[in-house]
């Protein structure tokens, strides 16, 4: 079992925090939660290897120091023709049996969430997020089961998906996998919840905190 993790540019992640967040802060904040992400699959057993997909530089980087691979996708790709090519070059080149795909901006997640949502996976097993309107984690055995849609309202689809091909998926609800970053509220709830963690030493290293806690003298330099 491979995990995927994809990252989109930095210089183009989280447009959605704008109102609070200048363009290198976003770049920078992607960065760290992606490094938690990272960590947090290290940590946990039942996976092979760790694929990070990105044509950045700064990502290429992160793999480096982590001892990861990193993967550069075709460019202009989409966040789901991404991960759907991830899958075949890890069969191709890695011989892997299933990928697990997990964003980059899920940093409450713990080596224990990961053990979890793999404990008795069996063909395809889709974990939601806190809404149930998009797919925050898939792990396919074998890889690309099904034709994966990342817009932000996946998760039906990738059900309707599953039964399409006669499989039952799986559905894990995880608190900490449900959890991603998209707006300032999210980076809110998030920062009430980080424990020791890349993310939290980068923000409280800046002012961004204080600008989350009073949104009207926030930023809006891009």
């Amino acid at each position: 079992m491979w995990a995927v993790v994809p990252l989109k540019n930095p210089t183009d992640a989280k447009q959605r925090l704008s109102a609070v967040l200048r363009a290198a802060e976003r770049a920078a904040l992607m960065l760290a939660m992606a490094e938690d992400v990272i960590v947090a699959l290290q940590g946990a057993r039942g996976l092979d290897g760790i694929l990070l997909v990105s044509r950045a530089r700064e990502a290429q980087d992160l793999a480096r120091r982590h001892g990861i691979d990193c993967w550069a996708e075709a460019a202009g790709s989409d966040l789901s023709e991404s991960v759907q090519a991830a899958g075949g070059y890890l069969v191709a080149n890695r011989r892997a049996k299933g990928t697990m795909i997990v964003p980059g901006d899920v940093p409450l997640i713990t080596p224990a969430d990961v053990e979890a949502v793999l404990t008795d996976h069996d063909q395809l097993t889709l974990v939601p997020d806190a809404d149930g309107d998009g797919t925050n984690c898939i792990v396919s055995t074998p890889p690309n089961l099904i034709r994966y849609r990342f817009d932000g309202h996946s998760f039906k689809p990738h059900v309707e998906a599953a039964y399409g091909i006669g499989i039952t998926p799986r559905i894990v609800r995880s608190e900490h996998f449900g959890v991603d970053v998209d707006s300032p509220q999210d980076l809110r709830n998030v920062l009430a919840r980080l424990g020791k963690t890349v993310t939290r030493t980068y923000i409280e290293g800046s002012d961004i905190a204080s600008r989350l806690a009073h949104p009207h003298n926030a930023s809006t330099a891009v």
